[in-house]
């Protein structure tokens, strides 16, 4: 099951908030111990090899001794979704050359439209993981990577309100001033069930490969949080501490992959006009990308929902913005030593914000990844690959930016999928 209706909500609101603004061994960075560690191989319970690692070392990812540079995507449905489902979207991402899928490994709290693999505290639903489970398998048959992250910021599968309100009783503020969301980094309670979270998910054995989570190379990150926001603590302190703790013994738990925060990218400058470069969110991207146990900064392009077109900013226009903040990124990742990767973007079509149609959109989309290729990313995600449901028709565009791959000429996406199998190619052949 899902719930789209909440990330339409979502990305209505996070637009709105826009528009109102004018411990363990620290392992990682440029020596982790998945860089010790370069030439193990997983393999399955029947012997059949999982492949290599990847890592991370002097500012790129590596892959059984090469640069490893990907164009791939998100497709966060496949915890809770039929083997159908799953195969379908991942056969697509596989023929389309994608070789990266950022998906969530996590739903929290018992009650809701979902399946949880954590009904209640310290509590998880063994029968509930068969879906994350067969994925994993599934994306190692084809060659694919994986990307999970192990919470939600929003109530979007329980996430940190979900902890909130199983320890401290209070209702949910995510889209509000963030005060009792934010208890979430700094309550003892919150932080021992994450923890506790973490390393159930990392260390279980995946039904269907016989191997722990944390020995399967198919699985290349592990992510603290789906986009971690601290609107309460503008300094970035609070956020930041949670992360140097959290990444810390996430990597302890799972040393031979990659680790990153799952931030957006905000730049947390106080007196910044500019939202997403500003403190608003309590956010400090280079403090949390340098944390020595992280492996590779992340940067999230969603300019329309952050007030960045010239309906929202007279002078502005959509897709300079995102382009201006991939290099930004990728510039300020050279000076830390670290990887970027732009693991989330996006536009509607909306005459409005700067994109009236497809042509308009896949032009965007076009300048994005030919900077994220120039400019040196390690590898990009689109929100979002969906393709058939257990009907047999096709995922709903609940957000609009679903993006379909088939060469039907009814489908409304097939130029932008074509277009983002010839970047993941040319990603590839850069490495």
């Amino acid at each position: 099951m899902n719930d789209q209706p909440r990330t339409t909500r979502r990305r209505a609101l996070l637009g709105a908030a826009a528009l109102g603004l004018a411990t363990a061994p620290l392992l990682g960075g440029t020596a982790s111990a998945a860089d010790q560690d370069s030439d193990a191989r997983g393999r399955d319970a029947s012997g059949k090899d999982r492949g290599p690692f990847v890592t991370a070392r002097g500012g790129e990812l590596r892959l059984d001794g090469r640069k490893f540079r990907f164009g791939g995507t998100n497709c966060y449905y496949l915890h809770q979704q039929s083997h159908y489902m799953i195969d379908a979207v991942l056969d697509d991402a596989a023929t389309m050359g994608l070789t990266v899928v950022r998906a969530w490994a996590f739903a929290d709290g018992d009650g809701h439209s979902y399946r949880a693999l954590q009904p209640k505290p310290f509590s998880y639903d063994e029968a509930a993981f068969e879906s994350l489970d067969y994925a994993v398998w599934k994306a190692g048959q084809l060659g694919l990577r994986l990307v999970l992250p192990l919470v939600n910021n929003w109530p979007d599968y329980g996430g940190m309100q979900q902890y909130v309100s199983w320890f401290l009783g209070l209702p949910d503020d995510s889209y509000g001033d963030g005060t009792h969301h934010d208890r979430f980094y700094t309550d003892a309670d919150c932080r021992k069930a994450y923890r506790a979270w973490a390393k159930h998910v990392i260390q279980r054995r995946n039904r269907h490969t016989g191997l722990r989570y944390a020995d399967d190379p198919t699985v290349m990150a592990w992510e603290l949080a789906n986009e971690p926001r601290c609107r309460s603590d503008k300094s970035g302190a609070t956020l930041l501490g949670w992360a140097r703790e959290m990444s810390a013994y996430v990597k302890s738990l799972a040393p031979r992959q990659l680790l990153a925060v799952g931030d957006e990218g905000f730049y947390g400058r106080a007196n910044e006009a500019d939202y997403p470069y500003s403190d608003y969110e309590g956010n400090d991207w280079l403090k949390l990308t340098a944390l020595p146990a992280v492996d590779y900064g992340t940067v999230h392009v969603y300019p329309q929902n952050w007030g960045e077109t010239s309906g929202g900013k007279p002078g502005t226009n959509a897709t300079d913005w995102g382009t201006r903040w991939i290099t930004d990124h990728l510039a300020d990742g050279r000076k830390l030593g670290k990887p970027v990767v732009v693991e989330e973007f996006g536009l509607q079509i909306d005459a409005g914000r700067d994109v009236p149609d497809t042509a308009a959109r896949d032009a965007a989309y076009r300048a994005w990844t030919d900077a994220a290729l120039a400019a040196g990313a390690a590898g990009d995600q689109f929100w979002l690959l969906t393709s058939r449901v257990d009907d047999g028709s096709f995922y709903p565009d609940y957000d609009g930016h679903r993006v379909m791959w088939n060469n039907d000429p009814a489908n409304p996406t097939r130029t932008t999928a074509q277009l983002f199998a010839a970047h993941a190619k040319a990603m590839a052949a850069s490495g």
